[in-house]
């Protein structure tokens, strides 16, 4: 797959509405070159779909809902800023060096404690909802 075009400098060095034009068009060839190259943020992008209306009913409330979505777009997040670490390191050498292994590894980590976070954030919001904790104590009889 071809790299894509190189972002133009007329966000840089326009101003208002035509710098966030041109910007909006960088950050749209941005995401579309990484969802069509990495099978992890396609993955990610699809569970966000899903998780948009799924959370409606898991979130207790709305500030739930925001926090649910929010790690997920965290998730996106750092997962093209790995994306951007891993083409950045390939291009400088396309061989295997055991220091660029570790590199990569290091942004791989940092997409887990993503969605560590993630999950700890939609899970508690699912105990919330369903009242598990309150269940869990009645069951002990407590």
């Amino acid at each position: 797959m071809t790299d894509p075009q190189p972002a133009h400098s007329y966000a840089q060095q326009s101003h208002g509405p035509a710098r966030l034009y041109h910007a909006t068009l960088n950050t749209l060839r941005g995401l579309r070159f990484a969802a069509r190259t990495e099978a992890a943020l396609r993955e990610e992008l699809m569970a966000l779909v899903v998780a948009i209306p799924l959370g409606f009913f898991i979130a207790p409330d709305i500030a739930w809902y925001v926090a649910m979505i929010g790690a997920l777009l965290v998730v996106l997040a750092v997962e093209l800023l790995n994306t951007a670490v891993e083409k950045l390191a390939d291009h400088v050498t396309p061989d295997f060096h055991p220091k660029i292994g570790v590199v990569k590894d290091v942004g791989s980590a940092a997409v887990f404690c993503t969605l560590s976070l993630a999950g700890l954030i939609w899970g508690a919001a699912a105990i919330e909802r369903f009242g598990l904790i309150d269940r869990a104590w009645a069951a002990l009889g407590a």
